[in-house]
């Protein structure tokens, strides 16, 4: 059984071009920055508020980078599972730094696109023979539906 998760779960809009880069190895790896925001009507004044998070996400999954370097751009919708990790290493004028990242491992992550050219698919870093999954994304829930007035 397991003692802890280490799992998050993302579902917005990447804020700027997938940014690709290669290891030495010739491995490709794949940095996203995804925005996801909450909205809701101020109780006193009746005006809509927004809150836009900003997230880091680190696909190192060759399947799903070669996915996300082919398929993805700015403002594109997606959905992402991966796992929370904060590294540590010095900028140039030697000062330690942290950041926090969601992580896409080989076998620890998702990468669902859900807008495109009308055929939305799913990616995974599952256990298939190809290393990753095809799976349909269909949505029946639009912005309209989530805009509601719930008090808190």
């Amino acid at each position: 059984m397991a003692t802890s998760i280490n799992k998050v779960t993302l579902l917005g809009n990447l804020g700027r071009e997938p940014e690709v880069r290669n290891t030495a190895s010739g491995t490709k790896i794949v940095n996203l920055s995804i925005a996801t925001s909450d909205s809701w009507k101020d109780k006193t004044t009746g005006e809509r508020k927004e809150r836009t998070e900003w997230h880091r996400v680190v696909i190192f999954n060759p399947a799903l980078a070669d996915i996300a370097d082919r398929y993805l751009k700015k403002g594109s919708k997606v959905y992402v599972e991966g796992s929370l990790q904060t590294r540590k290493w010095e900028d140039n004028n030697g000062q330690e730094k942290y950041s926090t990242e969601i992580v896409l491992q080989n076998f620890n992550g998702s990468l669902v696109l859900l807008d495109g050219r009308g055929d939305e698919a799913g990616f995974s870093g599952g256990s298939s023979d190809a290393g990753w999954d095809s799976t349909p994304a269909k949505s029946t829930t639009s912005a309209a539906d989530l805009d509601d007035d719930i008090p808190f």
